[in-house]
C-alpha cells in the first residue's frame, strides 16, 4: 500500500478511536462520603464498565465544579452534560419540583416512593421542555429539626436563625416566626461555626456530613418529608451517544436508583446512631410540636395546590390513589 495513502487512513482511524471515547463531568453538591455521592460514583463506574470505557463520567463532589443552585442551569445550558440536583431547590421555577418538600405529605419511604412515581410523568415533561432528561431519583432520609433549645411547640421556634436551602424551608421559617438564612450544604459547617444560623431542618445525613453536632446538640426526629435528589442529563448530550451507550446509561441509572433508595433507608438509622455517638440528643417530638408542624404542612399544601394548577392536581390525585 502506498504510504501516502496509508497515512490519512491511519489518521482517520485514530480520530475515530478518540471521538468514540466520551467524557462527562458530573457536578454534585455533597461530600464524596455522602451516600448520594457514593451512589453517583457507583453509577459512573457501572456506565464505564458497561460501555467498555466508551463513556467515562467524572463525579465532582461538594460543589467543587458548580454551586448546588447552579447545577441545573449548567446542565440545561450544556455547560455540564449531566448533574445531580435537589429538586425542591427549583420550586420557584415550577411548583411540581417542590412537591416532595411539603411537610407531612409523604413522610415514610413507601409514601415517598409513591409520591416519586406520581411526580415522575410531570417531571419528565418539565425537564424535556427545558432540554433535559431525568435519569434517576433518590430520596434523602426523613427530615428533622436541629436546634440548641427545647422545642415543644412551634412557638418555641420564633426568632431562630434558620438555615433555608429551598423555597419550602424558607416558607416554614416564615410560618413559624424564624429568621430564614439561605445556606447551601457545602457552606453549612462554616455558617454553623460562625453563628450565621443556629437551627435548620434536614436529615441525619446532612447533620453528620456537616458536623452539626459540633455546634448543635439536639435533633427532633419529626420525619417531616423526604426530598429527592435527581440525576439529570442534557438531552443533546444524551442524543449524541450511540444506542448501546444510551442503553447502558439508562440501565445503570435504573440500578443506581434502586441501590440509592435502599442505601438511604439503610443509612437513616445509622446516621441517627452516629449523631448520638457524637453527643447529639435524638429527641422524639412532643405531640404538640407534631400537631403544630402538621398544621404548617397543611397550610403549605393548600398554598402549593393553588400555585401548581392542573399539573399539581395530577400529582396529588395520582399520589392519593390506593
Amino acid at each position: 500500500m502506498n504510504i501516502r495513502l496509508a497515512l490519512p487512513v491511519l489518521a482517520a482511524c485514530v480520530a475515530s478511536s478518540v471521538s468514540a471515547q466520551t467524557k462527562w463531568d458530573l457536578p454534585a453538591a455533597y461530600p464524596a462520603t455522602n451516600f448520594h455521592t457514593e451512589t453517583l460514583q457507583s453509577f459512573a463506574n457501572d456506565v464505564e464498565k458497561a460501555t467498555a470505557g466508551k463513556l467515562k463520567i467524572q463525579v465532582h463532589a461538594n460543589a467543587s465544579l458548580f454551586k448546588a443552585n447552579e447545577i441545573k442551569r449548567a446542565v440545561q445550558s450544556g455547560q455540564a452534560p449531566i448533574g445531580e440536583v435537589l429538586l425542591v431547590n427549583f420550586e420557584n421555577e415550577n411548583p411540581v419540583y417542590g412537591v416532595d418538600g411539603l411537610p407531612f405529605l409523604a413522610s415514610s419511604y413507601p409514601e415517598a416512593k409513591k409520591l416519586a412515581a406520581a411526580q415522575k410523568p410531570i417531571l419528565d415533561k418539565l425537564l424535556a421542555a427545558q432540554g433535559m432528561k431525568l435519569l434517576y431519583t433518590v430520596a434523602w432520609p426523613p427530615q428533622g429539626i436541629y436546634a440548641n433549645k427545647d422545642i415543644t411547640s412551634v412557638a418555641d421556634m420564633r426568632g431562630l436563625k434558620w438555615r433555608a436551602y429551598s423555597p419550602a424551608t424558607a416558607k416554614i421559617a416564615e410560618l413559624v416566626g424564624a429568621q430564614p438564612v439561605t445556606v447551601q450544604a457545602a457552606e453549612l459547617p462554616q455558617a454553623l461555626a460562625t453563628g450565621v444560623v443556629n437551627s435548620y431542618m434536614s436529615s441525619g445525613s446532612t447533620g453528620y456530613d456537616s458536623k452539626t453536632y459540633e455546634s448543635i446538640k439536639s435533633w427532633y426526629d419529626t420525619q417531616a418529608w423526604l426530598p429527592k435528589n435527581a440525576v439529570i442529563v442534557n438531552q443533546k448530550a444524551f442524543d449524541a451517544l450511540d444506542k448501546p451507550t444510551q442503553d447502558a446509561v439508562l440501565k445503570s441509572a435504573a440500578e443506581a436508583e434502586k441501590r440509592g433508595w435502599a442505601l438511604s433507608e439503610e443509612k437513616n438509622e445509622w446516621y441517627k446512631k452516629a449523631l448520638a455517638d457524637k453527643g447529639m440528643k435524638i429527641i422524639k417530638p412532643s405531640p404538640k410540636l407534631m400537631a403544630d408542624m402538621k398544621q404548617v404542612g397543611s397550610i403549605m399544601l393548600a398554598d402549593w395546590q393553588k400555585k401548581a394548577g392542573a399539573d399539581g392536581a395530577a400529582v396529588i390525585n395520582a399520589f392519593n390513589k390506593k
